[in-house]
């Protein structure tokens, strides 16, 4: 399910973006991630839609970075950090550190997507299971 990020070629570095930027794409690039994972899903799309939304809101981005931090190297660490340290109070529906968590994880993931995506893909195979 990750060959589209395998086959990213990026024009942009992300050497020149701070962490925030980072976690806006690293955002869309997990919702997308988690759409691709249930399209093919023999749902109604308001199921679908409330299946992604499951996947992507900051508790579940928390969750995946917890499986995900073992396997991290230095670099990615200091990344999700970064992240971290950036992210503001978040929404009312979610405590300040749990957003915190799922800031650093779409920081990551952005700059791993600009950076190296074949990487990105590694770790996102590392966190899907079968849906159902």
């Amino acid at each position: 399910m990750t060959d589209w990020i395998r086959s990213y070629k990026s024009t942009i570095s992300p050497d020149g973006l701070g962490p925030l930027q980072l976690a806006w794409l690293g955002d869309a690039v997990w919702e997308m991630h988690q759409r691709l994972r249930y399209c093919s899903s023999p749902m109604r799309s308001k199921d679908l839609h409330n299946a992604v939304v499951r996947e992507v809101n900051a508790s579940s981005q928390a969750k995946a970075i917890t499986k995900l931090e073992p396997f991290l190297t230095d670099t990615e660490k200091d990344f999700l950090r970064k992240g971290r340290n950036k992210a503001g109070r978040g929404p009312k529906n979610v405590d300040a550190a749990t957003y915190a968590i799922a800031t650093g994880f779409e920081t990551i993931v952005g700059w791993l997507f600009l950076k190296n995506p074949n990487r990105l893909a590694d770790l996102f195979d590392l966190l899907d299971r079968p849906i159902n």
